[in-house]
């Protein structure tokens, strides 16, 4: 059992906080803008909620962040009242927001300076993997961190992997960002296809999901994206945010990403249809017009 602070109580951090408490057995203390929802978790829960970032995270053996952005993560984890003023030496910071490898390496350096392990840990599954705690979490940092980060972040997740230094979980994740956005797109045409030819959708996706076109994507969200409901996962604004970090790296690394700016461009169009909230998978509702 460890001492845990989890600060950032939105659709991911709340469930990943409680997974800690029930599944890995350990003393959590947490930490929202939202005093609120901070009280319902302790409600739920029985951990204690602190009325700071940096009361939070007082003598904890680990600190657990999953907030919105840079800018979220940088103003709970710097100053006089962010995490890092309360942290004790040897303690690790693990980070669970989306965010830009640059900040990672920003905060990693930070970290190092006084005497605490980072490691950034963004995750994929979305909140249904976040509720059943089967998370798939991609891991930047020193290996010595890393390691001792990695049985806590087991109450959540069902892959758990470091990838590199501090940044390359965050790289990782721009890497599974890019997979979903062209994935998401093709299965919109697919689907659109589909029925303009007068096929039966779901006897044709019954019979390629059991070929190469097969995907996660294909297997969980074809029936919704059928029927014109997309209320059930990663909201489009989030995935709009993930996809400017990723295109703001290939401008720094020199990568090419034609499809996924594309991708980019449809999602805004899917926003001015006030689609900002509907999961990602509303791509097919721009085609369908």
């Amino acid at each position: 059992m460890a001492k845990v602070a989890f600060i950032g109580l939105g659709v991911m951090g709340f469930p990943m906080a409680g997974h800690l408490v029930s599944k890995g057995k350990h003393e959590v203390t947490v930490y929202n803008r939202t005093p609120a929802k901070a009280k319902a978790w302790s409600d739920k829960f029985g951990g204690r909620a602190a009325p700071t970032p940096r009361e939070a995270a007082q003598g904890q053996d680990f600190v657990m962040t999953c907030v919105g952005n840079d800018d979220d993560l940088r103003s709970i984890a710097l100053g006089a009242d962010g995490v890092l003023a309360g942290m004790k030496s040897g303690a690790v910071f693990v980070d669970h927001t989306t965010a830009s490898a640059e900040v990672a390496r920003e905060l990693n350096a930070e970290a190092g300076k006084r005497g605490f392990g980072f490691v950034d840990a963004p995750v994929s599954g979305g909140q249904a993997g976040a509720e059943n705690g089967v998370l798939t979490v991609m891991c930047g940092g020193d290996e010595k961190a890393y390691a001792a980060a990695e049985p806590v972040i087991a109450s959540y997740a069902r892959m758990c992997k470091r990838l590199g230094p501090a940044g390359s979980g965050q790289l990782t994740k721009m890497v599974n960002q890019i997979c979903i956005a062209g994935l998401v797109e093709g299965l919109s045409e697919a689907i659109h296809f589909a029925k303009r030819a007068g096929l039966d959708v779901n006897a044709v996706i019954e019979t390629i999901s059991k070929g190469a076109a097969q995907s996660w994507q294909m297997e969980n969200r074809y029936k919704t994206m059928n029927e014109g409901k997309f209320d059930f996962g990663f909201a489009v604004e989030w995935m709009r945010k993930d996809l400017s970090i990723c295109l703001a790296e290939a401008r720094r690394n020199g990568a090419s990403l034609p499809v996924t700016a594309l991708v980019d461009n449809f999602y805004s169009e899917v926003q001015k249809m006030g689609g900002s909230r509907w999961d990602t998978s509303s791509l097919i509702a721009r085609l369908e017009r």
